[in-house]
């Protein structure tokens, strides 16, 4: 082949479309790195995401609080929910719904009792690590009075509605947005110059459906919490432990074992 027919040759590979398996090889291969760092490293990356990830909450109380109060106003006050994730996500952030299918692909592909162990350790540091950021900025939210007077209402008014569904209501409706953020994930490599869309498309319908989400829910939570609002019991019960029940069967056990599925045969 000539030089020019090489050159050709090679725009045409850059151009192409990633394959399934392509896709599960890179994510698999950053689920190893992230099974590889350190504690130390999981938690302050956790710590960073629990609070980054308010900017959500801000976002979309911000915009409720200012809008005209009009029917297609709700659709546009959910695109202040994108804020956190984005920073989260492109910040390359540690947030536990992420996990969820990151670094379980590596356990899929060589299952062992090390590397399952491995992810129950990760899995434990940084959702402790989001929820400790999560209350960390709550309380800032409440008692440093940086919040607008105007504001802290609608993000009262949001905590209530986050928290305050039945405990099976809660589960039933974190389940899409576990396969939500797995699909986030399981497109970034294609995604390229897109990323930011597809970031905010994704958790737009998260916000817009109404799906509860464990780390940003968790804010929330601890808002109202903080405040005198809500009790450990109901918190835990009624919202914690239903959305983080639903987030890792959408995450895992539907859009990580279906995402396997498709390459499998592949990889074998």
């Amino acid at each position: 082949m000539t030089e020019e027919e090489i050159q050709e040759e090679q725009a045409i590979e850059d151009a192409s479309k990633l394959t399934a398996k392509t896709v599960y090889e890179v994510i698999r291969r950053s689920g190893d790195e992230e099974l590889e760092r350190s504690n130390g490293s999981l938690f302050w990356s956790g710590v960073s995401a629990g609070i980054v990830i308010s900017f959500s909450v801000l976002g979309e109380a911000v915009l409720r609080t200012y809008l005209p109060d009009t029917s297609y106003s709700y659709l546009i006050e959910n695109l202040g929910y994108c804020l956190g994730f984005v920073m989260v996500i492109i910040g390359r952030m540690q947030l536990f719904t992420e996990n969820t299918i990151t670094t379980v692909l590596p356990f899929l592909h060589s299952p062992s009792w090390s590397v399952f162990n491995r992810i129950l350790v990760l899995w434990s540091i940084v959702l402790f690590a989001n929820v400790l950021g999560a209350f960390a900025i709550a309380t800032f939210y409440a008692h440093s009075g940086a919040i607008s007077a105007e504001i802290l209402p609608a993000i009262e008014e949001l905590s209530r509605h986050a928290t305050g569904m039945p405990p099976a209501e809660s589960f039933a409706r974190a389940i899409p947005a576990g396969i939500l953020v797995a699909a986030i994930v399981w497109m970034l490599p294609e995604a390229g110059a897109s990323s930011v869309s597809i970031i905010v498309l994704f958790t737009w319908l998260i916000a817009a459906g109404d799906f509860t989400h464990i780390v940003a829910g968790s804010v929330e939570m601890a808002y109202l919490m903080v405040t005198g609002d809500l009790g450990l019991q109901q918190a835990a019960f009624g919202f914690f432990l239903p959305v983080l029940a639903g987030n890792v069967v959408g995450g895992t056990v539907i859009f990580a074992m279906l995402a396997w599925g498709q390459v499998r045969r592949d990889i074998d």
